[in-house]
């Protein structure tokens, strides 16, 4: 047996493979931090071989609730992604697999690569609806692409989406795949009205060096991105610093950041709802824009997630909380489970990159109900 974990987004430490059913691993922490979570490796030469992969530091993990009940995601060809057992017993996480290939991929939730990403930003720059910019580097020179669907204009609407502030929050990066296929179809009636009102700026990838150095949370400073919103600097934290000063430059009247959570198996949003300047507008438009989303997506419910900040008592820190006080827009967090849905369980995939597509394309639609409203 051969495991490695030397590419793009690849993240694991070896202990022992003397052992196919006691291999003994350990995920690594993030760049200059202590979180840890994310982990992606390959195994070979284990066609037919029973398998038992124990992750033995899960335990001091960053999200040990997200073990319980969770499932590893596997793939031969790393297109089709399925989930495999996995047991948490407290302190080890024993992922059990007899693979039908000789190699094969495991991973916290299916990967999206750099590769991909870049692909993505080739094809949609091809649409006549949409500009491809460069908000500027990262601190280890990437480019921070910026995709402006349609036309700005005055008295238009300014709707900003962002995905993967965390890293290893992959479902971002699949959910805008949905997004923004929808917003780049010509023949889409939808995608057609919600750009005769409003402009749209999507930073896809916000975090390309810790998605590449296989970090769950963290860019390359070892900055948790959606901590850093109030006082970002180009020295710890340029992917914000850059957003938010583009943000200031086109105003903001509408924000969805794009997200994942360990723990719980249901699709959310977080509201602003703990602001000091909380309005009553801004509570009417994300009823409306949970109600259209409901609507567009059996997969989205309203009833779990996380409890409202007390009044005054927002995280400012944070995009979401810290868009909406500054702009009063309609600042809203997504969150998407690496588990399954609970209220719609597929026992073969769980959650997973089709699921994010189909609910990045729903977003469209739930965006047309309240994007005439976004300003008084």
């Amino acid at each position: 047996m051969h495991i490695s974990a030397a590419f793009d987004s690849g993240n694991i430490e070896i202990i022992d493979t003397s052992d196919p059913s006691a291999v003994r691993l350990a995920i690594r922490k993030d760049t200059n931090s202590d979180f840890f979570q994310w982990f992606h490796f390959r195994a070979v030469g284990v066609r037919a071989t029973p398998c038992a992969f124990r992750i033995e530091n899960a335990g001091a993990a960053s999200f040990t609730r997200g073990w319980e009940d969770y499932r590893a995601v596997a793939s031969y060809d790393r297109i089709d992604w399925f989930r495999v057992p996995a047991q948490y017993d407290g302190e080890v996480l024993t992922i059990r697999h007899t693979p039908e290939r000789d190699a094969v991929y495991y991973a916290y939730f299916a990967p999206y690569s750099g590769e991909r990403h870049a692909d993505a930003m080739a094809r949609y720059q091809t649409s006549p609806r949409i500009a491809h910019a460069v908000l500027g580097q990262t601190l280890d020179g990437a480019d921070l692409d910026l995709l402006i669907v349609g036309e700005p204009g005055t008295g238009k609407p300014v709707c900003w989406t962002i995905g993967r502030q965390h890293p290893g929050e992959t479902q971002a990066s699949w959910w805008m795949e949905g997004f923004l296929d929808r917003l780049s179809d010509e023949a889409d009636p939808v995608a057609r009205a919600v750009l005769d009102m409003a402009v749209l700026y999507v930073v896809a990838n916000m975090n390309p060096d810790g998605s590449r150095r296989g970090n769950l949370r963290v860019n390359a400073a070892g900055a948790n991105l959606n901590r850093e919103w109030a006082e970002p600097s180009m020295e710890t934290s340029p992917e914000v610093y850059l957003t938010r000063e583009c943000m200031r430059a086109t105003g903001v009247d509408f924000c969805l950041d794009v997200h994942g959570d360990e723990a719980l198996p249901y699709i959310f949003i977080a509201g602003a709802g703990g602001i000091p300047s909380l309005s009553d507008r801004q509570v009417a438009l994300k009823k409306t824009y949970d109600a259209a989303l409901m609507r567009a997506s059996p997969d989205y419910q309203t009833e779990k997630g996380y409890p409202s900040a007390p009044p005054g008592k927002g995280n400012l820190t944070m995009c979401s909380s810290h868009v909406a006080e500054h702009f009063g827009a309609l600042s809203m967090t997504l969150e998407m489970p690496f588990k399954d849905n609970a209220n719609a369980s597929d026992p073969r995939h769980g959650w997973s990159p089709d699921r994010c597509r189909r609910l990045g394309a729903a977003g469209l639609d739930a965006l047309l109900a309240v994007v005439a409203d976004l300003r008084d």
